[in-house]
C-alpha cells in the first residue's frame, strides 16, 4: 500500500542495540506527528529500555494494508526484526551486526516499495559492524548499494546552513586522489539536483570551498583547484549552475560569504562539518542526497555511555523525523518528474 501523501508513513532504524539509539526513539515516540511513525526493531528491545527508562510505551505491530494514521504519544507502531542476542546498553555485541543491517534493509526496502514515504536512520557502530565481518563504511554507501546508487552525497542541514559533501569517510590521505573532475561533477549536479526537487529550491547557489589552503593560492599551495575544481566550476556555469568558488575554507562560512548561499560543498568531511555541528549541534540533519527514497538522520553517534542512563538527548533525531516530512510534503507539492535532468529543470536562470 502507498504511503498517504497527507499521512506519510515514516520508517525509523533504532541502529546499534547498545547504543542510545532506542532510548531517543522511545523518547521521540511520547511526541505527536503529524506522520505515521513505524519503528524496525526488535519489539523486546524497546520494551526493555522504555522500562528502563520509565517511560510508556505501546507497541503496535505494523499492517501495510491498514490506513496511515498519525502518530499517537506514548504509542509505537513497529515491523518486528529480530536481534541474535539480548543487547546491553554500553555493550555493543558484533553479533548483533546482522540484526542492524536487516532492519536498514527493510527500511531503505519498503520506501522502494511505497510503503514508507522516508527512513529516519539513528546512529549505528560501525567498527562493531566490520568486526563481524560485513564490509559497511556507512548508512550512505550501504543504502546506496541497496538503492542502486552509483555515487550518493551526504548533505548536512540545521536551521541555518546546509553542507554537503564530495568525501565522506575516508582517511584525510585519500581525499586528494579521490576528488577527480568527475566526481566533483557528479556531486554539484546530485546537489543541485535534489535542491532543485526535493527541497523546491529554483535556482540553487553553492559556495564551492577550495581543498588547499588559501584554495591552493593559484597553484603555490596545491594544483588540485587549477586542475579540477575551476574547470569543473567553469563548465557547470556556462550550464547555467549558480556556483562560487573555489574560496580559501577558512573564510567560506563567514556571515558575508553565506549571503544568498543555499548550500556549502565541502571537499571532505572534516573541513564543513565541524562548523556546521558548531552552528548547531542536536538541530542537524543527515540527509543522502542522490537516492531514489528519501533518507534522513541524527547528526551524532551511538553514544555509548549514555545508554539506558535516561540521559540521552532526542533533539537531532525529531529534527530528523520532522525534517523528513516536510520533504516527503515538499516532494509531493513539487510533483517532478523523479529523474529530471539539470539542464531540463532549469528555472528563472
Amino acid at each position: 500500500m502507498i504511503s498517504n501523501k497527507r499521512c506519510p508513513r515514516i520508517a525509523i532504524t533504532p541502529g546499534e542495540p547498545a547504543g542510545i539509539g532506542p532510548d531517543i526513539v522511545i523518547l521521540a515516540a511520547q511526541q505527536s506527528f503529524k506522520a505515521s511513525i513505524i519503528a524496525i526493531a526488535d519489539p523486546d528491545l524497546l520494551r526493555e529500555r522504555a522500562t528502563l527508562l520509565n517511560l510508556p510505551l505501546e507497541l503496535v505491530i505494523f499492517n501495510a494494508d491498514e490506513p496511515a494514521v498519525p502518530h499517537q504519544a506514548g504509542k509505537l507502531i513497529i515491523l518486528p526484526v529480530s536481534q541474535k542476542i539480548t543487547a546491553h546498553p554500553g555493550r555493543p555485541d558484533p553479533a548483533n551486526a546482522g540484526y542492524v543491517l536487516e532492519t536498514l534493509r527493510l527500511a531503505c526496502q519498503g520506501c522502494m516499495q511505497h510503503n514508507f514515504a522516508a527512513m529516519v536512520t539513528a546512529p549505528v557502530h560501525k567498527s562493531v559492524i566490520n568486526q563481524a565481518g560485513f564490509s559497511f563504511s556507512g548508512h550512505t554507501e550501504f543504502l546506496a548499494g541497496i538503492c542502486g546508487a552509483k555515487h550518493p552525497v551526504m548533505m548536512l542541514v540545521n536551521p541555518g546552513l546546509r553542507v554537503a559533501l564530495v568525501t565522506t569517510h575516508l582517511p584525510l590521505s585519500e581525499v586528494s586522489q579521490t576528488i577527480t573532475g568527475e566526481k566533483l561533477e557528479h556531486v554539484l549536479k546530485v546537489v543541485w539536483h535534489d535542491l532543485h526537487e526535493r527541497f523546491a529550491i529554483n535556482n540553487p547557489h553553492m559556495l564551492v570551498c577550495g581543498l588547499n589552503p588559501h584554495a591552493g593560492e593559484d597553484g603555490y599551495l596545491g594544483k588540485e583547484e587549477k586542475q579540477i575544481i575551476i574547470p569543473v566550476l567553469d563548465k557547470l556555469r556556462q550550464d547555467g549552475m549558480r556556483l562560487t568558488g573555489p574560496v580559501p575554507a577558512d573564510t567560506a562560512f563567514t556571515p558575508d560569504r553565506l549571503h544568498d548561499v543555499d548550500v556549502v560543498i565541502s571537499m571532505y568531511h572534516d573541513q564543513g562539518l565541524p562548523v556546521l555541528k558548531a552552528h548547531g549541534f542536536g538541530e542537524t540533519v543527515n540527509i543522502t542526497l542522490g537516492l531514489p527514497i528519501i533518507r534522513t538522520s541524527v547528526d551524532h553517534g551511538t553514544a555509548l555511555a549514555l545508554a539506558g542512563t535516561g540521559n540521552a538527548n532526542c533533539s537531532s533525531l525529531l529534527a530528523a523525523i520532522n525534517c523528513a516530512i516536510n520533504l516527503t510534503s515538499l516532494h509531493s507539492a513539487t510533483d517532478l518528474p523523479s529523474h529530471t535532468s539539470f539542464k531540463s529543470a532549469q528555472v528563472a536562470l
